[in-house]
């Protein structure tokens, strides 16, 4: 009898035990499977790189849920998934991510993570990208070239111009930084006799200021030329920087003379940035410049500088070009999407206190084949919005236009020109004839002077 009743409280207990072990273990379950959910991961160069997120979904602080508004996202804000990212939106992607506030607040240390080998093994060539892009060994030389040094941009400087900015007590108001290479002699003899002319330029109709001249360039070989290093001691107007100097390698020049300037020459003005086959009406740039700053100090008073200034022949909504002959041409396993706006080549203006941001900023963006392009993605994280102005003419004068004798007299800059016209046309312009002379700029838009008052 006593056996009877013992098995049968076992049996009672065991009923009411079972169900909450149960429920406990499901509770564990769902727990477990909510922290992993919550938990975004993803893995590279080896790696697995999490982020944690403290919201399932962002939502910005003050948004409701109102008929009237647009809904707040209902889908994860981060994309979680990265693996079928382009090579260099991944990299970016990983990099936007470390330095994201609401990702990673200010004193939160607990995403610590090495991006890829992009900012740990110095200037030797990272392999990484061969086995990521599988198109690599198919592609032009040029682009494998690049895609294995993207991640260097610290080389040393083998011609300097350390007093090119300490040589007048007076700030410059302009300084020019052309793009050049080794052997383009003619053209910069050509612009130092023209448009570059170095030191108190007037303007055309204004006061005009001081405008100071460097050339950039990287090398084309392993020595240095004994015929560039004559020219820098002549004219004191070289910078040279130690990487080979290819179309690809134009955003290294931006970068490190972003760095130069900040160094040696902060305190011009406005910088010009172009090639050396522009030709650019300095006296007319003069004069625009001075009006653009007058306009500014009015809205803005005495002591604030224009930091967001930049203005050029502006390119929106452009894509990369997939045609392999082209010298743009961009894979798509290295880049997806559209380009941000971006100056066109050629030639572009931007203020000398953007210069400091733009340096910051580079920091945290993966170098890009494109030099214009690598610009606009820099302002793009800036919030700066450049200025178009039809002057900037860098695909040269409609049929049209290039018949009328004063078309030259309605540009800041055109593209391109060789050295001999570029004398041709300095002689005419620097001294207008009496038909020419009141000629204003082409199209010059108003709407965006007036956003700078």
């Amino acid at each position: 009898m006593a056996n009877c009743l013992r098995r049968y409280r076992c049996r009672i207990l065991l009923c009411i035990c079972t169900p909450c072990i149960l429920l406990g273990c499901l509770f564990v379950y769902i727990t477990l499977a909510l922290c992993l959910a919550m938990a975004h991961t993803y893995s590279f160069n080896g790696q697995i790189i999490r982020s944690e997120l403290s919201d399932r979904f962002f939502v910005a602080t003050g948004s409701t849920n109102s008929r009237m508004l647009a809904p707040y996202p209902v889908q994860p804000f981060w994309r979680e998934d990265l693996s079928k990212f382009a090579f260099w939106n991944l990299i970016q992607q990983v990099m936007d991510r470390q330095h994201n506030p609401i990702l990673h607040p200010s004193g939160n240390n607990s995403y610590k993570v090495n991006i890829t080998s992009l900012n740990h093994s110095g200037c030797f060539p990272s392999y990484e990208a061969m086995w990521r892009m599988s198109d690599y060994v198919t592609l032009p030389l040029q682009m494998q070239r690049f895609v294995i040094s993207m991640h260097c941009r610290d080389y040393p400087l083998l011609i300097d111009q350390p007093e090119l900015c300490a040589k007048t007590k007076k700030a410059p108001m302009l300084l020019l930084a052309i793009k050049s290479q080794v052997h383009n002699i003619r053209n910069r003899q050509a612009i130092r006799m023209t448009w570059g002319y170095s030191g108190l330029q007037k303007g055309q109709v204004g006061k005009g200021g001081l405008v100071h001249r460097v050339f950039l360039l990287g090398k084309i070989g392993e020595k240095l030329s004994e015929s560039i290093k004559k020219e820098s001691e002549m004219y004191d107007d070289i910078i040279m920087w130690d990487f080979m100097d290819t179309f690809f390698n134009l955003t290294l020049k931006d970068v490190l003379f972003w760095d130069w300037f900040t160094k040696t020459c902060q305190n011009a003005r406005f910088v010009f940035k172009g090639d050396d086959d522009v030709f650019v009406r300095t006296p007319a740039l003069l004069d625009y410049l001075e009006k653009q700053e007058k306009l500014h100090l009015k809205g803005h008073g005495h002591t604030k500088k224009m930091k967001d200034f930049v203005v050029g022949d502006i390119i929106t909504s452009a894509f990369p070009l997939r045609t392999e002959t082209n010298k743009y041409f961009i894979p798509e396993s290295f880049y997806k999407g559209m380009y941000p706006t971006y100056p066109g080549g050629g030639g572009v203006v931007y203020s000398g206190a953007l210069v400091p941001r733009l340096l910051q900023v580079s920091r945290r963006v993966h170098l890009f084949p494109i030099d214009d392009v690598y610009l606009g993605m820099c302002l793009q994280r800036l919030g700066v919005i450049p200025i178009d102005h039809p002057a900037f003419l860098t695909f040269d004068f409609n049929a049209k236009e290039a018949k009328e004798p004063c078309a030259h007299h309605t540009i800041l800059l055109v593209h391109k020109r060789s050295p001999r016209e570029m004398l041709q046309l300095w002689t005419e312009t620097f001294k207008p004839s009496t038909k020419c002379r009141n000629t204003t700029l082409r199209k010059e838009e108003t709407q965006q002077e007036i956003l700078l008052e």
